[in-house]
């Protein structure tokens, strides 16, 4: 009965559940999107490319493990967790002689896969294609074959694919530079490649074997190993064999090797995508719950203002002998009719929005193209499912009051709001602001960036409930505070003065999305350029050199290094990569020890750089507190390739936040990065800016940078890190934003009977619009203020936490512009409804049915 009741008062009131209609449509979609990001990252295809034509393919283990056991009361506990590590690792070359062995192989194929830059003419080389070299003989595993020209046999031949040929114009006799992991060298292209499929996420290179095996520069060692089957051996059957044959072959840093087969090729052959899931389940996750929270923020507080609207209704019901039970079914049932039409459609519209997400993700970078976006029917009925639970939930909270008390009050409240909150709300609220002054508080000690981000935003969210719940109060509290300007600038001032004393419920309605809008806006656009302007000021004071040599490409090569190094001037070479001390990530660095002092200073508070060298480490303050070291101890780790290291540390520094937590000396670096060319190198000397540029001519790509230069070039690449974050975020501050404009306008479009009756009073409609403007301006004033207060709080606790200084960076102008940007949400969503409910005629709405 309850339901067909329900059913009866949606039909007849379509225009009071539009708003939360859709609210809960933007929240499903939202989650939708959320979710198939999430996916994408569990369960998203990597296509193999390159191993097209090799069913089998062994590789080493790209984890660092770690087993824990655990005995508690006569129980043995055993974890695995594993880490996925940063560079590629490699495998023994001459485990191919194993491989051979295995009964159903028929070859057995090494691959080389490393650094190779082609240096063609603009716009030759495409940015989505990174470029790798090979050594020709594995050009099988695809498999590559000839068009045109010959295989490379000299240590100068080259053979490129073709569509690299066809946008560089290249043929068999041509002349191409080629930046591979050492100096610029420029190869003879005596043939052109094409692929047996489309290879479309890269380009290749092939070279003579022996010139691939000095540019790997892993002598010894191979990428893979490609294995084809005899004839008529099934792949899976040819994967077992493998996998029992090669059970405990270990590579020599300690990876056991792994044999893949099927789709587990592809992450073997694209590592930055294998990478990418577990940075796309953390920001899906970190996403979808950050808008789950606000959602229920924003549904509750629309569903209130449903409620309340329908205060006079459920009194009457409740009057006639609804009993509270019957109307907490009867607006739980309205809740699940009309979270499961808005639910429908928000989760068929989160699909082509998570799509998009997705692809702006790869635009930017964040993403690689080889992880294809994955999409099933769990992220729409997850979405669904929880927009059904947040409605029913979110009437069960609204509808609390109006089923608790007796039916005289019920219609007493109808008539006139409550002077005073239930003091279950205030209590509540005060729970949830001491919730978020803790999480604030614990946000001021956490010192890494993974930990302190979702506190971060759960602050805001927590604060913002408390605003919602004590609400009310901080309205009458403002009304206290401007009541006395009001009234002294015109009727419609006095009118709304009235107004938000007297219906501080409805106000304070308004006043959670826009409180949560500012606050969630200042911080995620401020939280970003905090921590990257306190790197760049360390940075900044650390560097002590002249001048700094960049590169356009892969990087400065060593070579370049070496010619700008003389008996008076220092040179010092930075290659970034990697490490992982048991299992936790740490930013490291390797330079030049050769004169450090006097091009770089991290300020080292204990110990000395001077003792820097191939078997020690200098680490930062944080790494310091975290791991419990100081000079003398020695760091177990894991570098960027697998290979495990324990140095000693012979140095703790404090700008970790510019320079990263630990130094490691440049040659150990380079020898286990895919990458060993520096990423900058310092260089102190007496010498011009154009002697320096003319020392370097014979190395494309590569400037010679003032400092400030490239403190400028460093704030750019910041800027375009941030803005993936402020793409991930935008979608919960357009929801939010959304819910603005809609809870204003259900604010406003409930009034229509009230505005009529100022109008036979004598009010004019300029009177009314007057007060709609006060009303909204005051309105916006409070949540600023909050907002701003909530913002600045996380902020500074945030800056307190990651860089040891309570200095927020704010830009006044974008501070202004969002606080603007709310304004004009907050004024346009009340005038508009104010127009429109003011056209129709006085009488006509005041002798109207309710």
């Amino acid at each position: 009965m309850m339901l067909r009741y329900a059913l009866r008062t949606v039909r007849a009131r379509k225009g009071g559940f539009l708003g939360a209609f859709f609210a809960l449509m933007c929240a499903a979609a939202l989650i939708t999107a959320c979710g198939t990001l999430l996916e994408t990252g569990l369960r998203g295809t990597i296509a193999t490319e390159r191993y097209a034509a090799t069913p089998v393919v062994v590789s080493a283990d790209q984890n660092v493990h770690q087993t824990t056991v655990k005995h508690k009361k006569g129980k043995t506990k055993v974890k695995h967790k594993a880490k996925p590590i940063a560079e590629r690792a490699w495998l023994p070359g001459d485990l191919a002689t194993e491989l051979r062995k295995v009964p159903g192989v028929r070859e057995v194929i090494p691959e080389l896969t490393f650094l190779a830059q082609p240096l063609a003419p603009g716009g030759a080389v495409d940015r989505d294609r990174p470029a790798y070299g090979h050594a020709w003989d594995s050009a099988a595993l695809t498999p590559y074959t000839l068009t045109t020209g010959t295989a490379p046999k000299a240590d100068g031949d080259l053979v490129i694919d073709r569509r690299l040929a066809e946008r560089a114009h290249l043929e068999p006799g041509d002349r191409l530079t080629v930046q591979s992991t050492q100096s610029p060298r420029t190869y003879r292209v005596t043939g052109i490649a094409a692929p047996a499929q489309e290879v479309r996420h890269q380009t290749a290179l092939f070279f003579s074997t022996a010139e691939a095996r000095r540019l790997a520069a892993h002598p010894g060692q191979v990428t893979a190993f490609g294995v084809l089957p005899t004839k008529g051996t099934d792949a899976a059957v040819l994967k077992r064999s493998v996998s029992t044959a090669l059970h405990g072959t270990r590579a020599p840093h300690g990876t056991t090797a792994q044999v893949s087969a099927g789709d587990g090729r592809g992450p073997v052959e694209f590592l930055d995508a294998a990478a990418a899931r577990t940075k796309l389940v953390s920001m899906g996750g970190a996403m979808g719950g950050t808008s789950l929270l606000v959602a229920v923020l924003v549904v509750v507080g629309t569903f209130a203002l449903s409620v309340q609207q329908r205060h006079r209704e459920l009194a009457l019901l409740r009057a006639i002998a609804a009993t509270p039970g019957q109307i907490r079914a009867l607006l739980g049932r309205e809740a699940l009719i009309v979270g499961a039409a808005a639910g429908t459609t928000g989760a068929l519209a989160g699909l082509p929005l998570g799509s998009w997400l997705h692809g702006r993700f790869v635009a930017m970078g964040a993403v690689p193209a080889t992880l294809q976006h994955t999409v099933s029917v769990f992220p729409p009925f997850v979405a669904l499912a929880a927009t059904l639970l947040g409605a029913w939930a979110a009437a069960r909270i609204s509808s609390r009051r109006i089923a608790r008390i007796r039916p005289a009050e019920a219609l007493a409240e109808a008539r006139a709001e409550r002077t005073r909150p239930a003091w279950g709300r205030i209590l509540t609220g005060l729970a949830l602001l001491a919730g978020g002054v803790v999480l604030v508080a614990v946000l001021s000690v956490l010192r890494t960036e993974p930990a302190s981000t979702p506190v971060t935003f759960l602050a805001v969210v927590v604060l913002a409930s408390s605003v919602a719940l004590l609400g009310p109060l901080l309205v009458r509290a403002a009304v206290a505070v401007l009541g006395g300007p009001l009234a002294l600038t015109g009727p419609s001032s006095r009118l709304a003065r009235a107004n938000l004393r007297g219906h501080a419920a409805r106000m304070a309605s308004v006043v959670t999305p826009l409180t949560l809008l500012i606050g969630m806006t200042c911080t995620v656009l401020f939280v970003q350029p905090t921590l990257g302007n306190a790197a760049r000021a360390q940075a900044r004071e650390g560097i002590r050199a002249d001048w700094v040599v960049a590169a356009q490409g892969p990087g400065v090569p060593a070579e370049a290094a070496r010619r700008l190094r003389t008996q008076h001037d220092t040179v010092t070479e930075v290659v970034r990569t990697t490490v992982r001390v048991g299992l936790d990530k740490y930013a490291a660095q390797g330079v030049t020890p050769g004169g450090l002092t006097r091009t770089w200073d991290p300020d080292v508070t204990a110990g000395s750089l001077t003792k820097l060298t191939e078997d020690t480490v200098a680490v930062s303050e944080l790494a310091a507190d975290q791991l419990h070291l100081k000079p003398g101890s020695p760091l177990k780790l894991t570098l960027g390739d697998g290979t495990p290291a324990t140095p000693t540390v012979v140095a703790v520094y404090a700008r970790g936040l510019g320079f990263g937590d630990l130094t490691f000396a440049h040659d150990l670096v380079a020898r286990h990065v895919d990458n060993p060319l520096a990423t900058s190198v310092l260089v102190s000397t007496a010498r011009t800016q154009t002697q320096l540029a003319t020392t370097l001519r014979e190395f494309p790509g590569t400037h010679v940078l003032a400092p400030a230069a490239a403190d400028s070039i460093q704030a750019a690449r910041q800027q375009a890190n941030a803005e993936v974050n402020y793409l991930a975020m935008g979608l919960v501050l357009a929801f939010t934003a959304i819910a603005v404009v809609n809870t204003l306008a259900m604010s406003v479009v409930e009034r229509v009977r009230e505005f009529a009756l100022l109008r036979l009073a004598g009010a004019t409609r300029r009177q009314v619009l007057g007060m709609l403007r006060t009303e909204a301006l005051s309105v916006l004033l409070l949540a600023t203020a909050l907002g701003s207060g909530i913002a600045l709080a996380v902020l500074t606790a945030f800056s307190v936490g990651m860089t040891g200084e309570a200095a927020p960076a704010v830009t006044p102008l974008v501070y202004v512009a969002v606080v603007a940007l709310a304004g004009l949400l907050a004024l346009v969503a009340t005038a508009l409804p104010g127009r429109v409910a003011l056209r129709v005629r006085p009488v006509t709405v005041a002798t109207a049915k309710e």
